[in-house]
């Protein structure tokens, strides 16, 4: 459908989508679904590609791999990152960011266009080299924290980038904790959430505001430290997944989680998306093809989606319907 140029539409503009047949308004230079039920409203995406979840990188892996997250069905490819990637992830409903690698320990970021397969262009770079963070995202800014610089073990850096345009990052605060190999980070478009990590640490749960700058702060308690690099949110509730057992907490509020259900198997390492109504998890160490859903407003077991084309762990994952997680 025809539409006037972003920076001519008014926040809070309403409109028919004629191909999705949903009511829409404009709000953080992008169209959102409207819905009386809140944790359903999410990104409008473009309709011809649907909801796509793309996993990205991994354990000295450049590959990305593309699904349809309302369907099942095996992952498809859609190109390569310019380096192997082992860090965070950023996400619009319309350009996705990937940073960290390994074993070389760089600094750099890199994109795609969502829409259309192909390999990663450079995107600017990260305010310091590391691996094994984690990210979110609004529509308009990525934030990576954590991670592990080298040689120091584990950081508590927190840097932003702006998603539609190209650059370095800049610094946005520090964790409370320092945080790395093995946390998640999931949230709503406005608050993001880091979820357990290596080492010691903590099961404890950390929270930002994605939009100002600053520090994080203490949201509770997770029932582990470590974690499967897996977490994924709608716009109320969180899920964060250790080996097999998956809890959530209530992101508006502070506290700890509680019991969800459980994944097929215990294997670290995996990584999740989602797109508002399912959380997708896939791979798992020392490298494995699964992938596997919930629905997030509901609690119980993971079932059955597809296949991932190669066995990945310490993978990347997003969404055009949700961002970064």
């Amino acid at each position: 459908m025809s539409l006037p140029p972003s920076g001519e539409i008014p926040q809070g503009a309403i409109r028919f989508n004629t191909d999705s047949q949903k009511l829409e308004f404009y709000a953080q230079g992008e169209w959102w679904i409207m819905s009386t039920d809140t944790p359903n409203l999410g990104r409008s995406v473009d309709s011809s590609i649907g909801a796509r979840g793309l996993f990205v990188g991994g354990r000295s892996s450049n590959t990305i791999e593309y699904i349809n997250v309302s369907s099942t069905g095996n992952a498809q490819d859609f190109g390569d990152t310019t380096e192997n990637r082992e860090g965070g992830i950023a996400a619009s409903s319309t350009r996705g960011l990937s940073a960290g690698s390994y074993p070389s320990v760089t600094n750099t970021i890199d994109f795609i266009t969502i829409a259309s397969t192909g390999d990663a262009a450079n995107f600017g770079d990260l305010t310091a080299a590391r691996r094994s963070f984690c990210s979110c995202s609004s529509s308009t800014r990525g934030v990576f924290t954590g991670g592990i610089p080298s040689p120091t073990p584990t950081s508590n850096i927190i840097d932003y980038v702006t998603i539609a345009s190209l650059g370095d990052a800049v610094d946005f605060g520090d964790l409370v904790n320092t945080s790395a190999n093995g946390h998640g980070m999931a949230g709503s478009p406005t608050r993001g959430l880091v979820l357990g990590g290596t080492p010691s640490a903590t099961g404890a749960a950390q929270f930002i505001t994605i939009a100002t700058t600053g520090s994080a702060q203490i949201f509770g308690d997770l029932s582990s430290s470590q974690g499967n690099r897996g977490s994924c949110s709608n716009a109320t509730r969180a899920l964060h997944a250790y080996e097999s057992s998956i809890e959530y907490v209530t992101i508006a509020t502070t506290g700890n989680g509680t019991d969800f259900g459980s994944l097929s198997n215990s294997d670290s390492y995996k990584t999740c998306l989602s797109d508002q109504t399912r959380g997708v998890w896939s791979g798992g160490s020392p490298g494995k093809n699964i992938i596997e859903y919930v629905t997030i407003s509901d609690g119980g077991s993971a079932v059955d989606f597809g296949d991932l084309n190669t066995n990945k762990f310490v993978h990347l994952g997003y969404s055009n319907a949700h961002g970064g997680l």
